[in-house]
């Protein structure tokens, strides 16, 4: 096994260690999804994220590739792709970083302290720069629609319309009539 793989392995095993909920997305340990909540001190409190993580082959020594899947509105997240603009990540990174610490310190802080002069979605950028008060209601509107804890749960092309409850939605609406007529 490489030290590459090796470390792959040890940065995967701490970061499921320390309570993120992690999802594989194939046997390489190169791709997986991972659950993560918006910083308390944030307008994005609240909200859960999944994150799509890709290890390249020379990770550590190159950067892991890092994007929300679920919407989220942000000066430096393509709205359309997820994808991060994060200077760490990009251009920055450093072997001695892992994979904890892009959820417990990088991730945080693109969150708490968005950079609306170098944006990916400029709508964001703009209304942050003209009027905090609506740049953070909006943040709040989104984490409501796109970011509730069962969203991070699912592929957002897997969820049915507006119209239809899934089964969890469906089979929590039972649960709130339980003590109505049992069938």
């Amino acid at each position: 096994m490489s030290s590459p793989s090796k470390r792959r392995e040890m940065d995967l095993m701490k970061l499921m260690m320390s309570d993120y909920k992690v999802e594989m997305i194939n046997d390489g340990m190169q791709e997986f999804y991972v659950e993560f909540h918006g910083p308390i001190e944030s307008p994005y409190h609240g909200g859960v994220w999944r994150i799509r993580v890709e290890l390249p082959d020379a990770y550590p020594y190159k950067s892991p590739s890092i994007g929300f899947i679920n919407k989220i509105y942000h000066p430096n997240v393509d709205e359309m792709s997820g994808s991060v603009c994060l200077d760490v990540i990009n251009q920055t990174w450093s072997p001695m970083f892992d994979l904890v610490n892009v959820f417990e310190v990088f991730l945080p802080q693109l969150l708490l302290y968005p950079n609306p002069s170098d944006p990916l979605n400029g709508d964001a950028a703009s209304l942050m720069m003209r009027d905090r008060a609506a740049y953070e209601l909006r943040v709040k509107e989104y984490c409501e629609k796109y970011a509730k804890p069962e969203d991070a749960g699912a592929v957002p092309e897997e969820k049915s319309s507006d119209e239809e409850l899934s089964e969890d939605e469906y089979a929590s609406s039972d649960e709130a009539m339980v003590g109505e007529a049992d069938p």
